[in-house]
């Protein structure tokens, strides 16, 4: 199954917290050490069987070490992460990117450091825009 096919199909939000766990423990991660980050903690089964499922649909695999299992995600943090700001963009913003940026600027304490950053990096890109036929 590719990234694409992956990323495709959707996942329970306990499923998009568990792929987060995974990523947040750096790719590498027991069922004990998961279920800790969950939030409202499932029983140690109930996880066990959650992870077994997303092995099922291809976004985690495992290996064994020594008595446990280590599970790892089967598509890359980027991937992960474009998919679930997509998700994020259409279900608070209605698919615009506009409107999500412009409440991400309006409604932080940002520094004038920072908006001096991002305004570079608009302007970075911009310019890439520019080169492209």
């Amino acid at each position: 199954m590719s990234n694409r096919d992956l990323i495709a199909e959707r996942l329970t939000r306990r499923e998009r917290e568990i792929m987060n766990a995974v990523f947040a423990l750096g790719n590498r991660a027991s069922a004990e050490e998961i279920r800790a980050r969950l939030s409202s903690a499932p029983g140690d089964s109930a996880v066990r069987v959650m992870l077994t499922r997303l092995e099922k649909k291809g976004f985690l695999k495992h290996r064994q070490e020594g008595l446990r299992y280590l599970y790892s995600a089967t598509i890359s943090p980027f991937f992960a992460r474009r998919e679930a700001l997509r998700r994020y963009l259409e279900t608070f913003f209605g698919g615009s990117s506009k409107q999500m940026m412009t409440a991400l600027v309006s409604e932080a304490d940002w520094t004038d450091e920072e908006l001096d950053a991002l305004k570079d990096e608009i302007e970075r890109v911009r310019k890439e825009r520019r080169k492209q036929p």
